[in-house]
């Protein structure tokens, strides 16, 4: 590992930690606290929440200084305006994460911001323009544009981006869960970043800082949680995976083998909500760390559960080519499948 990689990560860490701190007594300051409750909000005591202010500001801060100001980010692939996208994406996350914190604001204003950061992301540049058949190994080119604007590959990265950031936000439910995976993720992304076959630097620096910040912020957000990601936080997070993957050369199969199991599951609460008449963005039990809980893991084991399974499967996408990554995430399709068929049918999980 170059000494640059080691600088990014151990500084993204000091500062997320330290930044985690001071977020904290703000956040205690002004009263942007999140109560217990009896149904989802399980926590003993109210604890502060904008948490993902704090990885924010570390990523930015180590990306501009050491990585931009440092004069190594932009002497690789990486374009200026694509770098300004994904600070500006975070921004926006970030201001409707403060908002929600501390107004509680309904869904239907709570999407518009993901909704802009994933804008920000397309008009900055960040086309996903082929995609890889993993039967024939032929590169499928997406040059398809209206008024010379490639739409039929903004969309897939307008879309892609958001489903992340959603599926980072729906997992949201446990102390450190949504934080550990996401640097799991990140971590993954960055080692497959400097395989011979990709070979993108510039994204291996921008996902092993993401690393630093989350492990930096993991350390007090590990149970029993001294602090919340807050909705900032767990949008960030899904929407650095999601735009990481992009800039890495279209790895969204590796992403998807890291998110799979949240993502699978974010999917079937929805669908569930949905057959029931709900809003697919109202709270419930029905997520599967939860059910985890209801048939005996305590909450630490079932987020280290989790952990194991991300981890898995991020692992296997170091190993894989296209085809076998294919494989893979069949795979981790069944092994879904036979967790919800375990808990939801054989064992009788608490009523909702």
């Amino acid at each position: 590992m170059q000494s640059i990689f080691l600088e990014a990560f151990g500084l993204a860490f000091l500062v997320s930690f330290i930044a985690t701190f001071l977020v904290s007594r703000v956040a205690v300051r002004r009263k942007i606290i999140d109560f217990p409750d009896e149904e989802r909000r399980f926590h003993k005591s109210p604890t502060p929440t904008l948490g993902g202010v704090a990885i924010f500001s570390s990523f930015f801060l180590v990306t501009l200084f050491v990585g931009v100001l440092g004069g190594y980010l932009l002497n690789g692939t990486l374009p200026l305006r694509v770098l300004l996208g994904i600070w500006a994406g975070g921004f926006i996350l970030m201001i409707g994460g403060y908002l929600d914190d501390r107004y509680r604001m309904p869904p239907s204003y709570t999407v518009i911001f993901p909704v802009l950061a994933a804008l920000t992301i397309v008009f900055s540049g960040i086309h996903a323009v082929t995609v890889h058949n993993p039967f024939s190994g032929q590169i499928i080119q997406l040059n398809q544009s209206l008024f010379g604007f490639p739409i039929i590959s903004a969309l897939i990265v307008f879309l892609w981006t958001l489903g992340m950031t959603y599926t980072t936000k729906l997992l949201d439910g446990m102390d450190g869960l949504v934080t550990g995976i996401s640097a799991i993720g990140a971590v993954v992304i960055f080692l497959l970043s400097l395989t011979p076959q990709v070979m993108q630097t510039p994204t291996a620096f921008l996902a092993i800082t993401l690393a630093g910040a989350l492990f930096g912020f993991l350390i007090l957000n590990f149970y029993p949680a001294k602090i919340f990601l807050g909705e900032g936080g767990s949008t960030f997070a899904g929407f650095m995976l999601g735009v990481l993957a992009i800039v890495s050369g279209g790895k969204i199969a590796t992403a998807l083998l890291v998110m799979g199991i949240p993502l699978l599951d974010a999917l079937w609460v929805i669908l569930q909500r949905l057959f029931n008449r709900q809003s697919p963005f109202s709270g419930d039990r029905r997520h599967l760390h939860f059910r985890l809980l209801d048939i005996g893991f305590s909450e630490p084991q079932a987020v280290l559960f989790l952990y194991a399974i991300s981890g898995f499967f991020g692992a296997t996408a170091l190993f894989l080519q296209s085809l076998g990554k294919l494989v893979a995430l069949m795979i981790m399709v069944g092994v879904m499948a036979l967790l919800v068929s375990f808990i939801f049918f054989i064992v009788k999980p608490k009523q909702n």
